[in-house]
């Protein structure tokens, strides 16, 4: 019996000593780890955080514009511009449409160098391929409009009097 209450009695004291053994520990954890923290916070730099927008209308760099701009026109679905994505022409048609913008424009500024002189540009109607062309003067100044006849559409300039 005595020899348990011998054996017994050491593993207390082995129990003790090893308790003891593991709160040093831990305090020495402690330390470390404090010491650590501060070593390693005193290390630490910061610099400024500075806010620099992207668009160019807001102070960003003008260089993204096109980017921005691509973007933006990729991202856009409306009707209109689908349509104007979708509907390609071909060759024929584009020089078509380039050879009839030539002449128009040859006719219409050898129009304008016949009537434009010492008198200026004289009132009248003037038809050139589908365009309608009426030139008159008014209050406002000399105004002159443009009529599509093949779209039905028409546009109106007005050049004031000085």
């Amino acid at each position: 019996m005595l020899l348990t209450k011998k054996l017994v009695l050491k593993t207390f004291q082995a129990a003790g000593f090893i308790r003891l053994k593991l709160i040093a520990m831990k305090n020495l954890f402690k330390t470390f780890f404090a010491l650590a923290i501060g070593f390693f916070a005193s290390q630490l730099a910061a610099q400024d955080m500075v806010y620099k927008p992207k668009n160019p209308a807001f102070g960003g760099d003008t260089f993204n514009y096109n980017w921005l701009l691509s973007s933006a026109q990729v991202q856009d679905l409306t009707s209109e511009n689908r349509n104007k994505a979708t509907s390609t022409r071909s060759s024929v048609d584009a020089f078509a449409s380039n050879l009839n913008n030539l002449l128009l424009s040859q006719i219409s500024r050898q129009l304008i160098s016949d009537q434009f002189g010492e008198d200026g540009l004289q009132d009248g109607v003037y038809t050139l391929g589908n365009f309608q062309v009426d030139v008159a003067s008014t209050l406002d100044g000399l105004t002159i409009t443009i009529f599509d006849q093949a779209q039905g559409e028409s546009t109106q300039i007005v050049i004031p009097f000085f």
